[in-house]
């Protein structure tokens, strides 16, 4: 059964905020976005903003979705990842469950080292061939 999974495209002018896992995480060390998986009865809206909540301790204003992919990592189940811009939130940002997390500019986002999931948006988000919103 294929799991859906939602993520945060938190912008700041050219930057993104971005998020290493834990050394003692599943996929350890590797880059992400921030978010997770989708309650039962959630709202993909919804489970981000609890997420993002959870991970960073703000109130986002979900924004529009930018980006979605199917993606099987080997000995996992499928999953679907959303990806929504967020470019405005109340609260600041806190790292409640990360190992790093940091604003990197766009064209640097292909020297970090993403989860393999995220690798095909990164490297739009690095070339500028996703516009990033600017409500």
């Amino acid at each position: 059964m294929m799991k859906t999974v939602v993520a945060a495209l938190i912008f700041r002018e050219n930057e993104l905020l971005i998020c290493q896992r834990k050394l003692t995480a599943a996929f350890p060390g590797k880059w992400e976005f921030p978010g997770g998986k989708l309650e039962p009865g959630e709202t993909p809206e919804a489970a981000l903003r609890r997420e993002l909540e959870e991970e960073l301790g703000i109130d986002a204003a979900i924004g529009r979705e930018l980006w979605r992919v199917e993606y099987q990592y080997p000995g996992r189940a499928p999953l679907l990842l959303l990806f929504f811009a967020v470019s405005r939130y109340r609260g600041s940002i806190v790292n409640k469950i990360f190992q790093q997390v940091c604003w990197a500019p766009l064209r640097e986002l292909t020297t970090y080292d993403f989860l393999e999931a995220d690798c095909a948006l990164v490297a739009k988000l690095a070339a500028g061939e996703i516009v990033v919103p600017s409500d």
